[in-house]
């Protein structure tokens, strides 16, 4: 039923391809409009309206290595570096 579609990035003027998953996608959603930008251009539009994200210093729970974290830490949960985190999250 859907095929996919070359669009042109109305940001960087570059083409990308509206997939058949990403129509039946917006279909079910009641999307009428196609996107307008890539995704290189739709991420950086995101992230600018967002700001910059705030970091906060951390140490490792588990290594004790010092890092930083988007969110503030609470002394009462532990926080990991992303090694640790994504190691712990493997075997979870």
């Amino acid at each position: 039923m859907y095929e996919d579609k070359t669009l042109v990035c109305k940001e960087c003027g570059k083409e990308f391809v509206f997939t058949a998953g990403e129509q039946e996608f917006y279909a079910e959603r009641g999307f009428k409009n196609e996107p307008q930008r890539c995704k290189s251009c739709r991420d950086a539009r995101k992230a600018q309206a967002n700001g910059p994200r705030e970091f906060f210093d951390a140490v490792c729970a588990n290594c004790g290595k010092p890092c930083k974290v988007p969110f503030e830490p609470k002394t009462d949960r532990p926080v990991y570096c992303s090694d640790c985190f994504a190691r712990i999250r493997a075997n979870a």
